[in-house]
Formats: C-alpha cells, sequence, structure tokens
C-alpha cells in the first residue's frame, strides 16, 4: 500500500523540487520544454529532485527505475533530441545517484542531510538574480542561506539526538562546499562550444574557489547565527520527545510459577495440619 501514494509523490517531487521554479521561469509561450537541455539544470535538477524522490519512496531498487523512466520519458515528451546523449546521460545520472542519496537518507538521518545540502545551496541563492535592484537583498539570501544550514543541522540530528553532533563540522564545509559545486556547473554551463576543454575546466575550477570568499564575506554573520540557532532546536526536540521505553522483558510472557513433573505434584498440595499424638490409655499407665 505504500507505493501507491508514494511513487506518484515521487514523480510529482522529482519535477517540482528539481525543475519547476526554472520551467515557469523560462517558459516561452507557446512551448512544452518541460526539461531546457541546459547542463546546470539537468545535474543540479535532476539530483534535488531524485534526492526528493528516494526520501518518499526509502527503497534503492524501487526509486532508481522509477527517476530513470520519468527522467527518459520527461526528456522524450518535451521534443528535445535524442542526439544530445551527453545531456540525457547527466540527467539520468543525476537522478540515479540524488534517488541512491535520497533512499539511503530515511536510515540515516545524517546521510539526508549531507543528501540535501546541495539542492538547499543551489536554491538558497536564487533570488540573487531577481532582486539585484533591492536593498534587502544581503537580508534574503543571508536569511536562506542561514535557514538553510540551521534546517540541515537540525536534520542531522534527527534519529540519532546529539550523537550526531560530531558531524556538524563537515556538514557545514559540505554546505559551503555546494555553492562552489553551483558556481562551477554554472560556469561549465556558461563556457562557449568552441572553447577548449581545459578553458573550460579552468574556469570551472576558478568559479569553484572564489565563490567562498563573497560567500563567507557577505554571510559568514548568518551562518553563525544559524549554527547558534540549530542548538536550541534540536535540545528542545530531545525534550520533546517521549522518554525512552524499558527493554522488553523475556520472561514477560513467561509465569512465575515453576512447571514440575507428575511425580513432585505433591510440593504445590497443602500440607496437612500436624497434631500431636494422645497418650494412649493403658493399665500401666494408669498406675
Amino acid at each position: 500500500m505504500r507505493y501507491l501514494w508514494s511513487i506518484p509523490a515521487a514523480v510529482v517531487a522529482w519535477f517540482v523540487g528539481g525543475f519547476s521554479a526554472a520551467y515557469l521561469k523560462g517558459l516561452p509561450g507557446g512551448a512544452t520544454l518541460f526539461v531546457p537541455p541546459r547542463l546546470d539544470l539537468l545535474l543540479l535538477g535532476g539530483f534535488a529532485g531524485g534526492v526528493l524522490a528516494g526520501l518518499l519512496v526509502a527503497r534503492v531498487r524501487a526509486v532508481v527505475p522509477v527517476v530513470l523512466i520519468v527522467a527518459a520519458g520527461t526528456w522524450w515528451l518535451s521534443g528535445n533530441p535524442w542526439n544530445e546523449r551527453g545531456l540525457l546521460i547527466s540527467l539520468l545520472v543525476a537522478s540515479a545517484v540524488g534517488a541512491v542519496f535520497g533512499a539511503q537518507g530515511t536510515r540515516s538521518s545524517v546521510v539526508a542531510a549531507f543528501a540535501l545540502a546541495l539542492p538547499i545551496a543551489w536554491y538558497a541563492l536564487r533570488p540573487a538574480g531577481q532582486l539585484a535592484d533591492f536593498s534587502w537583498l544581503w537580508q534574503l539570501n543571508g536569511l536562506l542561506v542561514g535557514a538553510g544550514l540551521a534546517l540541515l543541522l537540525y536534520g542531522a540530528c534527527w534519529l540519532r539526538g546529539w550523537r550526531s553532533a560530531y558531524f556538524w563540522v563537515p556538514l557545514t564545509a559540505w554546505y559551503l562546499a555546494s555553492f562552489g559545486v553551483v558556481a562551477a556547473i554554472q560556469a561549465v554551463d556558461r563556457a562557449p562550444a568552441t572553447q577548449t576543454l581545459n578553458a573550460t575546466v579552468d574556469a570551472a575550477m576558478k568559479a569553484f574557489f572564489t565563490s567562498f570568499e563573497p560567500l563567507l564575506r557577505e554571510y559568514g554573520a548568518w551562518l553563525v547565527v544559524a549554527v547558534l540557532l540549530a542548538v536550541p532546536m534540536v535540545a528542545l526536540k530531545l525534550r520533546a520527545l517521549p522518554p525512552v521505553p524499558p527493554p522488553p522483558d523475556p520472561y514477560a510472557d513467561r509465569t512465575n510459577d515453576a512447571v514440575l513433573g507428575d511425580d513432585l505434584d505433591w510440593i504445590d498440595r497443602e500440607e496437612p495440619r500436624r497434631r500431636l499424638l494422645s497418650r494412649r490409655n493403658t493399665p500401666e499407665s494408669a498406675l
């Protein structure tokens, strides 16, 4: 019965979580292009949608075929040419890898937090391109970046509590590196077709390393606030949980009476009342 709702929900989550924002933003009038042939959107959107689908289905052997079928079907319905195998393979691989991490995240909240770091980093800075002329751009983007980190740290401790707090440092580092990954993929997508492979790789590496300095400079305070906010969030969650039930008694279904054989039934019988023997009336005693 679980798959009756999880698989349709995973299909919807794959598209909504990975492609709906770019589709609604860049859809020209009268076009039916559901998955635009852009490398950054195919990689990041496919991975984000695969993670969400894996979290819903929670089975690797079920979610991987689902996302592959949905990705290939969406590519075919959108009218993209099949000869662009590189882009199609990128979409399929990103969706399958995201689905695997999402399915594994249902068993470990730490894995789920690491898997969601890249999609959250991708979505956190999306308002930057639309709100460049507004004075409160720093507050909005900083709020999204800090809220994303707080949710990741909180989600990492969802199942194991404070024992998962040891992963906060590598999780924060991976969250910051995810912004560099997004910048590198977008740099590869913007590279001209006539550019050589070495120049494209150099541009991607430069975009990866140069993304950390403005991120820490602009949103460093929001990251500190996110860590300070995650501490009481985890503490309140653990306090609200019911106490851990005691381990089950292996002898709870057994009675306290020992099982005795037939030859030992006399042990459970009531012992007759003992009486003192009366003195026998004899002629010798009468004297």
